[in-house]
């Protein structure tokens, strides 16, 4: 006589069918498993004669010989447990409740993260409780994270709770790096002693939400109710995003990956993190992008230092003014617009005039000078990034040297975060009481790739379809820039914002900004370029702010006399243009700005040491080359360094350290005549 089984002995059977699927996050493979059992039992002859047979234990034997390898193992233990309560013949009505279960969603699945398996029991009494939390039954899926370290991490439908080890410490973390540096350690242990006395364990509760619509490199997500601007989101196939709109019932959000592999309805956690990116002397000489992964086929960059990508600016107090020279190695800039270290510096002009090559040359000149480089490319093409690195490692630059580039087809979100991304790395070693300088090539390119994520984002466009917040985009970075005090080691960070104009067109809207913000600018002139004055600085728009307490005495002593004879060389130029009789002193005015002029120019990648410099603008401004002809003025140039250096090494150092003395003025005059009776021999 067969048991007869009521609704009230099926309906545990279907119940604990879906609390091993959700368990083993398989549903699907459950469903689809337990459907072919009932098959095989109807249509295997074998297994259906077996089936009707009495012997529990060569049902279990068949069944582990058929179908083990194809089902899960726990599938397999509740089938054995159907034999035992002798339901076999009831597969059908277990299978129809197992998915009257699913499609009514009765059970609510809730995925927990722990370092290590924990017994079923455990597992039980935790559905338990959430349940009651919940107010709905509620089936726990166990997921095995052994970065978490302890404790658990629990997702719910919208929101995770994390109470993870791992968070607590990264949480503890951050309010110990708030701790400011003090005269005395035993200051700094106490407050760290304070701070972790009071550290209290508290759940960190992160939102879930639902991809709505995808444009571009944006997503507008549902949910994420307790999202924070600025805050990294994690969304399928392992894709981050940084939160950049918070709307009453959605928020935008701005991909750091591939779009093509998002769709709508996908799921989007909050991780209640801000961006990091790896920083340290391990990406010294490296290619990286914004998010610091390599892009030279190079080794994955190991560090232990990771830096938040925004981060307020040094206070006012904090800093110290700009009085340590920058040299870049090239004569118009050192001697007429000198660069502090801890300065901003625009350097703006039409394309192809120059800018670039400008900075370039500044990098090189840092070798034995002890400054860090950093090159920030955004929405540069490959082939020019890789020109720039060859050129950089050829010229031993590149062991200083850190790359961070954004192409010209990645994403507007990269290209967005290029510039944070290099400030931050640049900041690290500030910090470190390390000298920094940063090119930052251009910030045209990064304003346009804002504006196309507002745009995007939907926020109002303003002039020139720029959003409103244009100003502070390129203000809060490059107030970064700074010149430490002492207190905080003495570090500095420089940079160099390179900006592109339309025919020359410095009155627009990104140009006139970054002009306000900066120190001064480099203003490169098309005209002077195509008449083969390089670099072609126009030194009527330049200007440095800082001017020369960013100088060594010896070209603060030149400089003076060389910017009056340029400013009388520029009124006397015009004038002579449309006068036909010019007396002898304004004949003489005009022979020596010319080579003034020609003095100052300089091949592209050629720094010049600064002592070099002064050596020869006291030549020029004292008129020494006035009866050198202009094509030979180069020449004489170069071979008048040449004689100096091996003749007059000890004078060199002496006008570095001293200055032009009047000691150094008559042996350094010796020289260069000593050097013209030979040069003129020749």
């Amino acid at each position: 006589m067969s048991t007869v089984l009521t609704p009230a002995d099926i309906e545990p059977l279907g119940r604990e069918l879906l609390k091993i699927a959700i368990r083993d996050d398989a549903i699907d493979l459950y469903r689809d498993s337990f459907r072919r059992l009932i098959d095989e039992v109807a249509y295997n002859l074998e297994l259906r004669a077996v089936w009707t047979n009495e012997d529990a234990g060569l049902k279990k034997k068949l069944i582990l010989e058929h179908l083990s390898d194809r089902f899960p193992e726990r599938l397999v233990e509740f089938v054995y447990k159907i034999i035992d309560l002798k339901a076999e013949n009831f597969l059908q009505q277990i299978y129809l409740h197992f998915i009257e279960l699913v499609n009514t969603n009765q059970y609510s699945k809730v995925d927990i993260h722990l370092p290590f398996p924990i017994p079923e029991e455990r597992l039980e009494e935790i559905d338990k409780i959430l349940s009651e939390i919940l107010s709905k039954e509620v089936i726990c899926s166990v997921k095995i994270d052994s970065g978490i370290i302890n404790g658990l991490k629990i997702d719910l439908e919208e929101e995770v709770i994390d109470l993870s080890l791992k968070t607590q410490l990264d949480i503890l973390k951050e309010r110990l790096e708030l701790i400011q540096a003090r005269d005395s350690f035993y200051d700094v242990i106490k407050e760290v002693k304070d701070l972790t006395g009071q550290f209290s364990v508290k759940p960190l509760r992160l939102s879930l939400g639902r991809v709505e619509g995808i444009r571009d490199c944006v997503v507008t997500a549902s949910g994420l109710k307790n999202s924070r601007y600025g805050e990294l989101v994690l969304l399928p196939n392992n894709i981050y995003g940084m939160t950049m709109n918070l709307e009453e019932d959605s928020v935008g959000i701005i991909l750091l990956g591939p779009s093509d592999r998002i769709r709508v309805g996908d799921a989007v956690r909050s991780t209640g993190r801000v961006l990091e990116i790896p920083v340290g002397e391990e990406l010294l000489g490296r290619v990286v992008d914004p998010l610091g992964r390599p892009l030279d086929g190079g080794s994955p960059i190991e560090t232990a230092r990771f830096r938040k990508l925004e981060s307020l600016a040094p206070t006012v107090v904090e800093r110290e003014p700009v009085n340590t020279p920058l040299q870049t190695g090239l004569k118009v800039i050192d001697a007429l617009f000198p660069i502090g270290r801890g300065q901003r510096e625009l350097i703006i002009g039409d394309r192809q005039t120059g800018k670039t090559a400008i900075a370039i040359d500044a990098i090189i000149n840092q070798k034995n000078e002890n400054v860090i480089c950093i090159y920030v490319a955004i929405g540069q093409k490959a082939t020019t990034v890789a020109e720039i690195v060859k050129i950089l490692e050829d010229r031993g630059a590149m062991d200083y040297t850190i790359v961070v580039s954004a192409f010209a087809d990645d994403p507007a979100s990269l290209l967005y975060i290029a510039p944070y991304a290099g400030c931050a790395i640049g900041e690290e070693f500030m910090y470190q009481g390390k000298d920094v300088l940063i090119v930052y090539d251009d910030l045209s390119k990064h304003a346009k790739a804002y504006r196309e994520i507002s745009l995007l984002l939907k926020r109002p466009p303003g002039r020139e379809a720029y959003p409103g917040d244009i100003f502070y985009l390129h203000s809060r970075l490059l107030e970064r820039s700074a010149k430490l005090n002492d207190y905080l080691g003495g570090g500095s960070l420089t940079a160099l914002p390179i900006v592109e104009t339309q025919q020359g067109d410095i009155s627009a809207y990104i140009p006139t900004n970054l002009i306000s913000i900066t120190d001064g600018q480099i203003y490169l002139d098309s005209s002077l370029f195509y008449e083969g004055v390089r670099p072609a600085v126009d030194i009527g728009l330049s200007v440095s702010r800082v001017g020369g307490s960013a100088q060594i005495k010896a070209m603060r002593q030149v400089s003076g006399r060389l910017r009056l004879d340029l400013a009388q060389y520029r009124e006397v130029e015009t004038f002579a243009q449309i006068s036909t009789e010019i007396d002898s002193s304004t004949r003489a005015q005009l022979e020596r700005g010319s080579r003034i002029r020609e003095i100052l120019k300089q091949p592209q990648y050629s720094p010049m040491d600064v002592i070099d410099q002064v050596i020869i603008l006291f030549t020029v401004t004292r008129g020494y080359i006035d009866e050198i002809a202009l094509e030979e003025i180069l020449h004489f140039q170069n071979n008048l360094l040449e004689y100096i250096n091996k003749n007059y090494k000890e004078l060199k150092e002496k006008i570095r350290t001293e200055g032009l003395t009047e000691e150094n003025i008559k042996e350094l005059t010796r020289a260069i005549f000593e050097f013209k009776r030979t040069f003129s021999s020749e």
